[in-house]
């Protein structure tokens, strides 16, 4: 591993654990919907770069289920932060848009 890689690794858990705890932070102060989506949004996209890295040292298979020739999870991480961050962005269109 070159440090190109390890500055890679580092950067985005270091920035990644930030978020999340921001992101904590705020849904222990707040209970609105569209922002706990954000949060969990977040939270998500973590789970996915820690799986990510762990699937880099070999640490995780990633082949115990697999949809043709690629990880389930492989797949699911990164709709499920979209799906997150889709749903509260639907809210607070709905919301802005939606009182006529």
């Amino acid at each position: 591993m070159d440090i190109g890689e390890l500055v890679f690794i580092v950067s985005r858990l270091v920035l990644g654990a930030l978020a999340s705890f921001f992101a904590i932070m705020l849904w222990s102060k707040t209970r609105d919907i569209a922002w706990m989506l954000m949060v969990i949004g977040t939270i998500a996209a973590y789970v996915e770069i820690v799986y990510s890295i762990l699937e880099l040292f070999g640490i995780t298979e990633g082949d115990t289920f697999t949809l043709g020739s690629v990880p389930v999870a492989s797949i699911v991480l990164p709709c499920l932060r979209m799906a997150f961050f889709i749903s509260a962005f639907i809210i607070m269109v709905v919301r802005k848009y939606g009182r006529r």
